[in-house]
């Protein structure tokens, strides 16, 4: 591990700082690679947001009532395993 005084942590901060104000995207800049780390983390991070969708989405149905049959067959499953998954947090 490199050990690093605070004023050279600060000027890091600043360098990194200046780079991120002054960037100017150019044309392709978001096409370009990504390593595959980083592509499981932003699919991990869809998955999630996904979820808390879903789960809203299914806490804002069952204030309708719907059978849990109906959202299950809505989500791809039983109604005994949405209400498993979402009648708690309903």
């Amino acid at each position: 591990m490199i050990k690093r005084s605070i004023d050279e942590i600060r000027a890091r901060a600043d360098e990194l700082a200046d780079a991120f104000e002054h960037y100017d995207p150019k044309p392709g800049d978001q096409d370009g690679p990504m390593s595959p780390v980083m592509a499981v983390k932003l699919a991990a991070w869809r998955r999630d947001t996904a979820e808390r969708e879903l789960a809203d989405a299914v806490r804002a149905a069952r204030e309708q009532r719907p059978l849990w049959r109906e959202a299950g067959e809505a989500i791809g499953t039983s109604g005994e395993a949405a209400r498993q998954r979402y009648g708690a947090s309903a």
